[in-house]
């Protein structure tokens, strides 16, 4: 894969990370929900039969040969692809056990835009290991057991508990406010993807019927994007790094977040399970690596932030949103209780939308192997949902950033250094959100000034709070001063 330098265009993915393949938007709901269904068997059953390259344990008694499928712009899966692949531990840890067995070990790294072709290529026996959403790992699982090619949960990537990792947002002035401004609008998602089911989830607790009640565009990201801007879409609902990336760039502004909805959203590491019963010892190397990797991202955020930026094309402000020191994602392996539990809810939502039918997930999630690279410290960490302040300023020209424990520091920092700030970071008052400090939506109550990442949750705030008023963000640092 080539890289661009930092601070190029971003080159949008054909297809969003968290999706199968989607019909035409113009197909009616119903017709569109059977087609995707039977389309997508017959999509993977395809792949297995033909594929693309070569089988991917191309190994003999002294050559194995690896193939990893990741998705460099699903900026949550780095430490399973984009980061772990740029640092190499993955290779120098079969360097080790190579040492210790005698064999050589080769890699062979597939970057793809979304999660379906990864599970088309896992059941087709062409990838062995893959990172995906959790929505798309729903479906590897049962397409995995459709088709007798089983695959396993057996760690996580990136999470955010309360589900912020999914936005709506709305073009910059827009006249929507909150949810209920939806009904009768057209709104821009991506079946089957989290994003999507935040975005169903979210209308049914407004009391809106997401089939009926909105016209729904079952779009790729990138064509979402461009419908929003052209204004044949009033709101898109899509996941990491869409909505950072388009409200940097002052293209949208968030009506409704994620993190409202209290359901936790993340990514993770699926293994081929004949290729875990024949290559144990590869699946502990590649969960050893990703911990490496891990905490590489978690001692240096900031030199992680530039590697992403460099191989995907992203702003690296923008990575540093969500992945950074407290970023929107928190990067730990552990399979934790939480999410087991949210993967079991995500099961309804796939369900009613007719893309799978039942999913045992006890079965599909196997924590040996990460439980082995811990060895007994393993519980602990499981247990810890530790996260660092989301409060932080990134000046010009450093190679670090700047901490502080509330948005009044910020606020007085960012405006004592007055056109060195290169990004902003604060979280939301009530949901704990991190968003741009320049794009949140303020507000002053009494002698508070607090941060929100979207409409939704500021208007929440002031209709509660009698002498709350909005205010700009310039307007905040003035008063910050």
């Amino acid at each position: 894969m080539s890289s661009r330098p930092t601070g190029s265009p971003f080159v949008p993915s054909p297809s969003p990370s968290r999706r199968p393949p989607a019909p035409s938007s113009a197909t009616p709901r119903a017709a569109r929900r059977r087609a995707l269904a039977a389309a997508l068997p017959a999509v993977l059953l395809a792949a297995s039969l033909s594929g693309c390259g070569s089988a991917a344990d191309a190994s003999d008694d002294k050559t194995v040969t690896v193939t990893v499928g990741y998705q460099s712009k699903t900026i949550n899966t780095v430490t399973a692809g984009t980061l772990l692949r740029s640092l190499g531990f993955f290779e120098r840890a079969l360097r080790a056990q190579g040492k210790r067995d005698g064999r050589t070990y080769k890699v062979r790294w597939q970057d793809y835009a979304t999660g379906a072709p990864i599970t088309a290529q896992m059941v087709a026996g062409k990838v062995d290991i893959g990172s995906m959403g959790d929505f798309p790992l729903l479906i590897n699982a049962a397409r995995g057991r459709q088709l007798h090619a089983p695959t396993r949960l057996v760690s996580v990537t990136g999470y955010n508990l309360r589900g912020a990792l999914n936005t709506i947002v709305t073009k910059p002035g827009s006249g929507l406010r909150s949810l209920a401004d939806l009904r009768g609008k057209t709104v821009s998602s991506s079946v089957g993807s989290a994003s999507d089911g935040t975005l169903v989830r979210a209308l049914r607790q407004a009391g809106i019927d997401p089939e009926h009640d909105i016209h729904k565009l079952n779009q790729q990201p990138a064509v979402g994007a461009s419908a929003l801007q052209s204004g044949s879409a009033d709101a898109l609902s899509q996941f990491v790094a869409w909505p950072g990336l388009l409200a940097f760039q002052g293209k949208a502004q968030a009506l409704y977040d994620g993190g409202a909805l209290g359901l936790p959203t993340f990514h993770g590491v699926t293994v081929r399970d004949a290729f875990a019963a024949q290559r144990p010892a590869v699946v502990r190397a590649f969960l050893t690596a990703q911990r490496e990797a891990t905490r590489s991202l978690q001692a240096h955020p900031v030199d992680a932030a530039r590697r992403v930026a460099e191989a995907t094309g992203l702003p690296p402000e923008v990575v540093y949103l969500y992945n950074g020191a407290g970023g929107l994602a928190t990067f730990d392996p552990t399979l934790k209780p939480q999410l087991v539990a949210a993967l079991k809810k995500d099961v309804t939502v796939l369900r009613a939308a007719k893309l799978t039918g039942p999913v045992n997930v006890d079965s599909f999630v196997n924590d040996r192997y990460v439980k082995q690279s811990y060895g007994s410290g393993y519980a602990k960490a499981r247990n810890s949902t530790a996260h660092p302040s989301p409060d932080e300023v990134w000046l010009r020209g450093e190679d670090r950033t700047h901490s502080f424990t509330g948005p009044d520091a910020l606020l007085r920092f960012a405006a004592a250094h007055h056109g060195k700030v290169r990004a902003a970071y604060v979280a939301d008052a009530t949901t704990g959100t991190r968003w741009f400090a320049d794009k949140a939506v303020w507000v002053r109550d009494g002698a508070r000034l607090l941060p929100f990442a979207a409409r939704a949750t500021a208007d929440a705030w002031t209709r509660k709070h009698r002498g709350a008023r909005p205010l700009s963000y310039a307007a905040a640092l003035e008063q910050a001063r």
